[in-house]
């Protein structure tokens, strides 16, 4: 693989903006100060069964009148669209501030909750989301192989 040295702004696919110095040898090196990060939110209004295009995003929002519950898809199915192997970490963020109802988060099959999360229903492992202004969370995604990650509430 060969080295590409990239200085000044970098707008990635994935939503990075920022500016990046250094080589790229498949992990960047270097400093990024200060990135801004925006994404494209994909809607999910209804309870569903998320699609891993739709996941790899990284920002879901749900402006839902109902109950909502979004099932990541299976961990074979995401880790093959992120490209994920053993100690990829993936943040995704669920927006549900203009939602009228409490949005809940499921894992599939090759997810699961974190230890922390499944002992702590209350912190990490909460997976509602309120409607209204506090309807934020993020969530991570914790890969131990190309097909199975752990997932837990970080904010």
């Amino acid at each position: 693989m060969s080295n590409t040295t990239f200085s000044g702004p970098v707008t990635s696919t994935g939503g990075f903006v920022g500016d990046l110095t250094g080589n790229v040898t498949g992990d960047v090196t270097g400093n990024i100060a200060n990135p801004t990060f925006t994404h494209t939110p994909v809607a999910i209004n209804a309870t569903a069964t998320a699609t891993a295009a739709q996941v790899a995003t990284g920002y879901i929002k749900s402006t839902s009148a109902a109950a909502t519950t979004i099932t990541l898809p299976t961990g074979t199915a995401l880790g093959t669209a992120l490209g994920a192997v053993q100690g990829t970490v993936f943040d995704l963020y669920i927006d549900n501030t203009a939602g009228a109802s409490t949005l809940t988060m499921a894992v599939a099959v090759n997810g699961i909750l974190s230890a922390l999360a499944a002992a702590e229903a209350g912190g990490s492992g909460l997976l509602t989301v309120p409607s209204g202004v506090t309807g934020q969370a993020q969530f991570t995604l914790m890969f131990s192989s190309a097909t199975a990650y752990t997932f837990s509430r970080v904010a």
